[in-house]
């Protein structure tokens, strides 16, 4: 009884654990998020933001999203880094 109680134990750690990886990858594909990266590469490489978002499996509103203007720096200096 106490072999069967200790299998039953790892198979359900062991079930609970890939149920946990099965749902965390879930998440990662999702449309909700586009690698802005890879739409200014693809878009230096003369692709359309059409084309783009056809490969990525995206809308072409998101892809459009990433052509704002750059988020990082400091914006209490325009934008500019900080010299520290």
């Amino acid at each position: 009884m106490r072999q069967f109680s200790r299998k039953a134990m790892i198979a359900g750690a062991f079930g609970a654990l890939l149920m946990g990886v099965v749902l965390g990858g879930c998440s990662s594909l999702s449309t909700d998020h586009v690698d802005c990266n890879v739409v200014k590469l693809q878009s230096q490489s003369g692709r359309s933001d059409a084309e783009i978002a056809s490969a990525l499996g995206a809308s072409v509103n998101d892809v459009a999203k990433c052509h704002g203007p750059e988020k990082s720096g400091n914006s209490e200096t325009g934008g500019e880094p900080s010299p520290y």
